[in-house]
């Protein structure tokens, strides 16, 4: 008995002694792939450093660029920024909210809702972005005289929203439908409404399903927005071309603000993926 005892307790520290064995060999790995990755990311930067060096240098030696005229101009060139922020975020709540009631009524089994939400779909991806500013800009004001007295920004803020609001209905619509049907009939169990169920169980789940979604548009809303320039709102792009035109170097002013564009949507990007990176750690917590 005593040995059966005995083999038993060693078979119980057996395993213990291999994990520990394990985790030198375990750890070396993740050391070196962490090398690795390091070396990885630290070739591509210096590959995008070498063609943005090539690019930029090759221009100005060329003597295509004039650096003292983009010092003079580049403080209200960049002042535009705050602005292309400004309507990118708004745009963004917005067509978030346009997005959320057209989802709803996709899913709707009224008739009326239902095609109410999918015209609405249907009409804004059936038609360009361009086409639905400027008509909000040139064509609603002789419908509705009142709109010319609307500022652009408001405008154009309208307008933005009211475009991604349907490419965004389908993320909302597609993460609405993710919720398990099992905690609707819970919901409805312990005697909570549609409408409470909606609000307190299946948005909440959708809103954080959608996220990163929500994150990417926003990034594609950052250089959309470049297009109410187009009403004369003074963002980052207007104010590009405003100087360029007027002093024939619209070269530089739009180099300055491609760039801006560029380092915006990297910055934007890095910040979704950590937020992407920190939503799947408390996932797997959970």
């Amino acid at each position: 008995m005593s040995i059966g005892h005995g083999g038993q307790a060693q078979a119980a520290v057996e395993p213990g002694r291999v994990q520990r064995a394990m985790d030198p060999i375990v750890d070396q790995i993740a050391r070196r792939r962490s090398r690795q990755q390091l070396r990885f990311r630290l070739t591509v930067f210096l590959t995008w450093f070498v063609l943005v060096g090539v690019l930029v240098g090759g221009l100005w030696a060329a003597g295509k660029i004039d650096i003292d005229f983009l010092r003079e101009w580049q403080a209200f060139i960049l002042g535009g920024i705050s602005l292309t922020l400004v309507i990118s975020a708004s745009s963004i709540f917005f067509a978030c909210i346009l997005a959320i009631l057209g989802a709803l009524g996709r899913l709707s089994s009224n008739a009326v809702i239902y095609g109410i939400a999918s015209f609405y779909v249907s009409l804004v991806r059936g038609t360009p972005l361009i086409v639905q500013i400027l008509f909000i800009y040139l064509a609603l004001p002789q419908i509705w005289p009142g709109f010319a007295g609307i500022p652009t920004i408001i405008l154009g803020i309208v307008a933005l929203a009211f475009n991604y609001g349907a490419y965004m209905t389908e993320i909302f619509r597609a993460g609405i439908q993710a919720i398990p049907r099992g905690q609707i009939e819970a919901a409805h169990s312990i005697g909570m409404t549609d409408r409470l169920t909606m609000r307190r169980v299946v948005l909440p789940q959708a809103i954080r399903i959608v996220t990163p979604a929500i994150g990417n548009e926003f990034i594609a809303m950052i250089k959309d927005s470049a297009l109410v320039s187009l009403m004369g709102v003074q963002e980052l792009l207007w104010r590009a071309q405003r100087v360029g035109q007027s002093h024939f170097r619209t070269l530089e002013t739009l180099l300055l603000a491609a760039l801006v564009y560029w380092v915006l949507t990297l910055a934007f990007s890095l910040l979704q993926d950590r937020l992407e990176k920190r939503m799947a750690e408390s996932d797997r917590r959970i």
